[in-house]
């Protein structure tokens, strides 16, 4: 799988952030879980300089389809960021895009 991430996570950067982790994951439901996720790529932005960005790679992690459950189910894909701040707690959110569909068959 190929996989184009962009993002603009600059505004995430104060005199109090070390650093932030950010992972793309693909999300579904199953009748067992309302939410399951396979990580697909990750990084550590160090600094404000590099929190915009633009990325073309192949999933650093496995698309493994553990059971079957999503040959031809809908999933999302969902850019998720933790600010790791010099003192205080950490910070998470994310943004999901949808409307993403495996084929019905695959090998």
């Amino acid at each position: 799988m190929t996989l184009n991430v962009s993002a603009d996570l600059q505004s995430l950067f104060t005199w109090n952030t070390k650093q932030v982790f950010v992972f793309l994951a693909a999300e579904y439901e199953t009748p067992k879980n309302s939410l399951n996720q396979i990580s697909l790529w990750d990084g550590i932005i160090p600094s404000k300089e590099h929190a915009k960005f633009w990325i073309h790679t192949s999933n650093k992690y496995c698309f493994i389809d553990q059971g079957s459950n999503l040959r031809g189910k809908e999933f999302h894909l969902t850019l998720h960021w933790h600010v790791m701040p010099k003192t205080d707690k950490m910070f998470a959110d994310k943004l999901v895009m949808s409307g993403y569909r495996l084929p019905e068959e695959y090998r």
